[in-house]
C-alpha cells in the first residue's frame, strides 16, 4: 500500500517537492488532515498555525519552482511551545503564560524561517520544560501514540508523539537533563541534543541556562542530520554559543564504524531499576555494531550514582533564578484580584505556576539561600566536575558511550506524577551528558513484550556529532527498528 505524504521522511518528500511532483501546499494540507484524525486522542499541540503554514507552503513553492530550495523548503515542522515565535503564543505549557505573544523569533526559528520550512504549530511539553512525562502541561497530558494509556516521555513529550504519530515530518524540542533523548526512546522516534554551545539558546525560554540545548527530533537518521545543518551554528546574541564551523552533518552517514571503540559504562547496566527488556535490547544492539567492525570495551564512570542528586539542586537553582522574571508586572499572568505588591507577587505565581514547577523554585531557592549554598549548590558543582572528568578520561580510551536512554520503557499515565523521586530517575542515564555538555543521541533499537519502543542512547565527545550520526546510521541501516510504526486508525 503506498505511503501518505505525512508518513514520509524530510528527505523523501524534497526530492519529490524538488522535481515538482507534489507542492507543499498539498503536503500541508496532508498533514492538517492527519493532525485532524489523530489530535484529539493524542494531544501532541497546543496550538495550530494552519493559515500561516498554508501561506508559508505558498512561498515554498514560489522558491521550489525558482529552483532555490533547500532539503528544508516546505517540509512541515513542529515547534516545542518553549521558542520565541513572532506573532503566535509561546506558553511553555503554563498558565502564566498562556497568554504571551512574543514580539521576536527565536535563532532556531529564523533559521528554519530562512530555509522556508513550514511551520505548523507548538507543541505540548512539560511546564517549563519540569517533567519526564508531559503531564505537568498546563493544557494537559499528552498520550504516546504507541499506546494511549502511556506517556510520551518529556518534556519534549509533544514533539516526540507528533513525529511518531505522524503529525509533522520532523520537530523541535529541548534537552535539560534529558527531555528530547528519553522522549525519542518512548515514542521510537531518533531525537538528539547537541554539544552544549552548539545551538543557539536566543529566544528559547530559559529552564537551567547552563544545561539548556535546543536539538531535533525525526524519523530516521538522515533527517536527524539534515535538522542539525539547519539549526547549528555560531549566534552573536547568545552568550554561549561558540564559535565554531558547522560541518555538513549529512556528509557523515557512510556504514562503517571498523575504526570505532564504543565504551559500555558498567554502571549503566548495574542499576536496580533496569528493566531486563531493555537492558537485552541494548545489547543486541552493540553486538550487531561489534559484526559491523566495532570495538566494544567496557569503561567506567564511577560518579554516575550522584548524577541526579546534583542535577537536581544546579537544575532547580538556575529555574528559581530564570523565573523570578513571571511577577505579574512584565508579562504574562497577572493575578486579577487587587491587592498589594507583595500579596499580587505572591498570587501571581501561586496561581499561574503548576506544582511541579513550584517544587523546583523552592527547592532551587533553598540551595542557594544564606547558610546552604556551599552544602548544596556548590558542592553540585563539585560533583558536576567529576562527572565531567569521568567523560574525560572514559573518551581516553573510545571514541563513544553506548547505554540505554531509558531504565525503562515508557510507563502509565499516572503512575509516578505524584511520586516526583521516581519520576526524576527516568532521566538517570541522560542527565550525566547534560552535565558535562555533551551530544547524546537516542536511537531506536528494540521493542517490549507490550509493543513499546526502546531507544539506545549514543554519547559522544564535545562537539562530535558527526561520530554519533555515523554510528547511528550504520546501526540503523542494518535494523528495521525506526521503520515500525505505531497504529492509530
Amino acid at each position: 500500500m503506498a505511503r501518505k505524504l505525512y508518513q514520509m521522511t524530510i528527505h523523501e518528500l524534497h526530492e519529490l517537492l524538488k522535481n515538482r511532483h507534489i507542492s507543499s501546499r498539498e503536503l500541508v494540507v496532508s498533514m492538517f488532515e492527519r493532525i485532524d484524525a489523530v489530535e484529539q486522542r493524542v494531544h501532541a499541540y497546543i496550538t495550530l498555525t494552519k493559515q500561516e503554514a498554508l501561506q508559508q507552503a505558498e512561498t515554498a513553492d514560489q522558491k521550489i519552482s525558482e529552483g532555490s530550495a533547500g532539503p528544508l523548503t516546505g517540509i512541515p515542522i513542529a515547534i516545542k511551545d518553549i521558542f520565541c515565535t513572532a506573532g503566535i503564543a509561546t506558553t511553555c505549557g503554563s498558565k502564566i503564560l498562556e497568554n504571551f505573544v512574543p514580539v521576536y523569533d527565536a535563532t532556531v526559528i529564523k533559521k528554519l524561517k530562512q530555509q522556508h520550512a513550514v511551520l505548523i504549530g507548538k507543541t505540548n511539553m512539560d511546564e517549563f520544560a519540569m517533567g519526564s512525562s508531559t503531564e505537568t502541561s498546563y493544557f494537559g497530558p499528552t498520550r504516546n501514540p504507541w499506546s494511549l494509556d502511556r506517556v510520551p516521555g518529556g518534556s519534549s513529550g509533544g514533539s516526540a508523539a507528533a513525529v511518531a504519530a505522524d503529525e509533522c515530518i520532523a520537530a523541535l524540542g529541548t534537552d535539560t537533563g534529558g527531555s528530547i533523548r528519553q522522549p525519542a526512546a518512548c515514542c521510537g522516534v531518533v531525537g538528539m541534543k547537541p554539544t552544549y554551545g552548539r545551538v543557539s539558546r536566543f529566544g528559547m525560554v530559559a529552564f537551567a541556562s547552563s544545561l539548556d540545548q535546543a536539538g531535533p527530533f525525526a524519523k530516521d537518521v538522515t533527517d536527524t542530520a539534515l535538522m542539525m545543518n539547519c539549526i547549528c551554528g555560531y549566534d552573536p546574541l547568545d552568550s554561549t554559543s561558540v564559535n565554531r564551523d558547522v560541518p555538513d552533518y549529512s556528509r557523515a552517514l557512510v556504514r562503517e564504524v571498523a575504526d570505532l571503540t564504543l565504551g559500555v559504562p558498567k554502571e549503566y547496566f548495574s542499576g536496580p531499576g533496569m528493566d531486563l527488556e531493555v537492558e537485552k535490547a541494548v545489547w543486541h544492539a552493540l553486538r550487531e555494531l561489534e559484526r559491523q567492525g566495532a570495538t566494544i570495551k567496557e569503561v567506567s564512570l564511577p560518579h554516575t550514582a550522584y548524577a541526579v542528586a546534583a542535577y537536581y539542586l544546579i537544575a532547580p537553582a538556575e529555574a528559581s533564578s530564570n523565573l523570578a522574571r513571571y511577577d505579574g508586572v512584565k508579562y504574562g499572568y497577572r493575578t486579577p484580584q487587587e491587592t498589594g505588591l507583595r500579596e499580587m507577587y505572591e498570587l501571581t505565581r501561586s496561581e499561574g505556576f503548576g506544582a511541579e514547577v513550584k517544587r523546583r523554585i523552592m527547592l532551587g531557592t533553598y540551595a542557594l539561600s544564606a547558610g546552604y549554598y556551599d552544602a548544596y549548590y556548590k558542592k553540585a558543582s563539585q560533583v558536576r566536575t567529576l562527572i565531567r572528568r569521568d567523560f574525560e578520561q572514559a573518551f581516553q580510551i573510545c571514541d563513544l558511550i553506548v547505554t540505554p536512554t531509558a531504565p525503562t520503557p515508557p510507563f502509565k499515565l499516572g503512575e509516578k506524577i505524584n511520586d516526583p523521586l521516581q519520576m526524576y530517575l527516568s532521566d538517570i542515564f541522560t542527565i550525566p551528558a547534560n552535565l558535562a555538555g555533551l551530544p547524546g543521541l537516542s536511537i531506536p533499537c528494540g521493542m517490549s513484550a507490550d509493543g513499546l519502543p526502546i531507544g539506545m542512547q549514543i554519547i559522544g565527545n564535545y562537539f562530535a556529532e558527526e561520530t554519533m550520526l555515523r554510528c547511528a546510521y550504520c546501526f540503523e541501516q542494518q535494523s528495521e527498528w525506526h521503520r515500525k510504526k505505531p497504529v492509530l486508525a
